[in-house]
């Protein structure tokens, strides 16, 4: 699979203009390219890159950060015309998103029959809207795959100081400080792994499919798999639900 949407550059700048302060030791930037013609240079580019893999799932990656820096809904509903042509040759075999703020997912899923959709910063325990777990149950009721993701938070669920892409603030974000804090704690109480429950958490919820975990460490990759079989009591559920 492929996250479509940005097209390497040269990196100029001391760090990535790309989600500032999140990455470490790249040597090369990102731009967005969303659009018809855009999306197929991507999909393009992302081919090279890969070396000769096939592509089974794309998606159309971050529209949400595109729309916010003002681009045209319309340029990323041509990225989609684009890439369902691609999936009507057979070329690929699902069309999906991936986005931070979910409301941009709900806002295209009138337009756009997804195949898959990726979230990113929510639902997690931190953040878990009641209108979100409706819009998921209704995407799956529908048969569209949905994917969990960054159900860490960027790392400040289980304790980093990274905040869903940017530092956290103990003052501004004191209440989500507060609630982590309570968590890591109850999770302390009954010896259980922060990290594993974070997916395992993710994977009881109403629609959810999937959970993408993303490591810089290969040594990780077995660890994070095996958080897939993760199983708390319910006790602890009950407690949580009463911090949440």
């Amino acid at each position: 699979s492929v996250k479509l949407g940005w097209r390497r550059k040269p990196l100029v700048t001391p760090e990535p203009t790309f989600e500032p302060g999140a990455w470490a030791d790249l040597t090369w930037d990102a731009q967005q390219d969303i659009s018809y013609d855009g999306i197929l240079r991507c999909y393009e580019e992302a081919k090279e890159l890969l070396g000769g893999y096939s592509i089974d799932l794309v998606s159309v990656h971050d529209p949400d950060e595109y729309l916010a820096a003002n681009g045209k809904r319309e340029d990323v509903l041509g990225a989609y015309r684009a890439l369902f042509e691609l999936k009507a040759k057979g070329e690929v075999k699902g069309v999906g998103i991936g986005s931070k703020d979910w409301t941009v997912i709900r806002d295209l899923a009138t337009d756009v029959p997804f195949d898959w959709t990726m979230f990113a910063c929510a639902p997690t325990i931190l953040r878990h809207p009641p209108e979100l777990l409706d819009f998921i149950a209704g995407l799956a009721a529908k048969g569209v795959t949905v994917i969990d993701s960054a159900v860490f938070n960027g790392g400040f669920l289980t304790g980093g100081n990274l905040l869903d892409y940017r530092p956290a603030d103990p003052v501004a974000d004191a209440r989500l400080f507060a609630v982590r804090d309570a968590y890591l704690k109850l999770c302390a109480k009954y010896a259980l792994d922060p990290a594993a429950v974070a997916v395992e958490y993710a994977l009881r919820l109403p629609g959810v499919k999937r959970v993408a975990l993303n490591t810089s460490k290969p040594e990780r990759v077995a660890v994070n798999a095996a958080y897939g079989m993760h199983c708390s009591p319910e006790e602890f559920w009950k407690e949580l639900k009463e911090i949440l």
